[in-house]
């Protein structure tokens, strides 16, 4: 009787989450193997050569190389911001659970026992949890780039443009992975109503980051010629 009322929560949503970690798997080959296939990619790359070209001419463009690091770290400051307080909204949830389980009792379809209810917060909680953790680690390490870019080229200098581009592509890549889980965290929300909107969200989402991570056709080859 109880996997009658728990199988949809069991097959659909890690089925759902199972295709979000394949795709994004894939992903991370083709940043690795064909990196100017992929936007991400693409920005690995440009985000070099703007290091560069801010450190040759600091004197110039250091307040350029400011203004646009701290838009960075203002972008991740709100997602951060956003995810804490969905996690502070879903704690309050969490402790009155019984006294909204009730009245949704008869229009969720799927199962609404206690420790279901119990583990479909929880795990929401901890995706938003998980993306302040990796947008606050971004800002450390875009805060760290922004000081680090506007010191003086000088022979015995240890920050080379090189070094501060991995500081910099570090802090970028912790934003987009903490991105990802606030986009798969609010995949997961309609889970309180019915694990059947879960999976048709996590499906919708992969063709969405789809056509937002690789490059399309008619560019590609643009973009191989200017990478060779």
């Amino acid at each position: 009787m109880e996997w009658r009322k728990c199988y949809l929560d069991v097959i659909l949503v890690p089925l759902g989450l199972f295709f979000s970690m394949v795709y994004h798997a894939w992903l991370w080959h083709k940043v690795k193997n064909q990196p100017l296939s992929t936007t991400i990619g693409i920005d690995v790359t440009v985000r070099r050569f703007w290091v560069f070209a801010m450190m040759t001419d600091n004197d110039k463009k250091n307040i350029v190389a400011v203004q646009t690091l701290r838009n960075a770290i203002t972008g991740s400051t709100q997602m951060a911001t956003i995810s804490i307080l969905l996690c502070s909204g879903l704690a309050a949830v969490v402790s009155n659970t019984y006294s909204i389980k009730k009245p949704l009792n008869d229009t969720i379809f799927g199962a609404h026992g206690e420790f279901m209810v119990a583990l479909k917060y929880v795990t929401i909680l901890l995706f938003f949890l998980f993306s302040f953790l990796f947008h606050s680690l971004s800002i450390i390490f875009v805060d760290q780039a922004n000081f680090l870019i506007n010191t003086p080229q000088d022979p015995k200098n240890v920050a080379t443009p090189d070094y501060v581009s991995e500081v910099l592509e570090k802090g970028s890549m912790l934003n987009t992975v903490g991105n990802r889980l606030f986009y798969t965290a609010l995949s997961l929300l309609p889970w309180i109503f019915r694990p059947v909107l879960v999976f048709l969200c996590s499906i919708t989402l992969v063709p969405l980051f789809y056509n937002l991570d690789f490059v399309p056709p008619t560019r590609k080859g643009k973009v191989n010629e200017i990478g060779n």
